[in-house]
């Protein structure tokens, strides 16, 4: 038998108490090294504290609204020839896609220590900067040049 809900929503985050901030947990570690993840995103939070002076948790859920995409394009291959079509995202791919992309920008960052990085991401992300953003904005344009292949409906 099917269960009705069959995916459990993201857990909160014990300090904090938010989803988001566990879900950016979740992506963080590399060989499954949760603890050192719960601190990378704890002192990050702690960091954009100290740098924006108002409520640390609005600045993670800023950054992955401006981050998330609402379009992306699917490498489709009818008769032979590879066609980027334009899809419509929904929203809570959308925000794992954002999570993603935000966390490899933060790696992306040059300097050795990874715990400086995703506040400073999540911080120019907020403001509408940052290579998350970038990648979002150039996902955005290839779905817009590529419009031709997509379903009628989705640009109206």
């Amino acid at each position: 038998s099917r269960r009705s809900n069959a995916r459990a929503g993201a857990k909160a985050d014990p300090i904090y108490r938010n989803r988001l901030v566990n879900m950016l947990v979740r992506h963080v570690p590399r060989n499954g090294k949760k603890s050192l993840a719960y601190g990378i995103i704890h002192s990050a939070i702690r960091n954009v504290e100290q740098e924006m002076n108002n409520n640390p948790l609005s600045i993670p859920r800023q950054a992955i609204r401006r981050v998330t995409p609402d379009v992306t394009v699917k490498a489709r291959r009818p008769s032979g020839s590879t066609y980027q079509v334009p899809t419509e995202m929904g929203s809570a791919r959308g925000k794992a896609l954002a999570i993603r992309r935000s966390l490899w920008a933060s790696r992306k960052r040059p300097g050795r220590d990874m715990a400086p990085k995703p506040s400073i991401e999540l911080m120019d992300a907020a403001r509408d900067g940052g290579n998350a953003t970038r990648r979002k904005e150039e996902t955005r344009r290839i779905a817009e040049a590529n419009r031709a292949f997509a379903n009628p409906r989705l640009y109206q």
